[in-house]
């Protein structure tokens, strides 16, 4: 593995997107979906909104990395408040 930077937040980074994915499969087999309409333009079930928030947060830490030299944690931060807004109120 030494093609590619492992570090810290990275690692953290994937494991709770591995644990998200576990929990929302154990919630989605205990209580099937229910579509819904919330802010976003679409009707979405629960792994729809899911898959937009780890979306836009990937997309939010590629051009973080991109364009400035801050530490990783403070996206990292944001983006879990994103990916909740978006589970809640998407």
């Amino acid at each position: 593995m030494n093609w590619m930077a492992w570090t810290l937040p990275v690692a953290i980074f994937f494991a709770c997107i591995a644990g998200i994915l576990v929990l929302m499969t154990i919630n989605e087999i205990r209580h099937p979906a229910v579509e819904r309409k919330g802010f976003l333009p679409i009707m979405t079930t629960p792994g729809d909104r899911l898959f937009i928030g780890l979306l836009s947060s990937a997309f939010f830490h590629l051009f973080v990395v991109g364009v400035s030299e801050i530490s990783i944690w403070y996206p990292f931060g944001i983006s879990i408040v994103w990916l909740l807004f978006v589970l809640k109120k998407g």
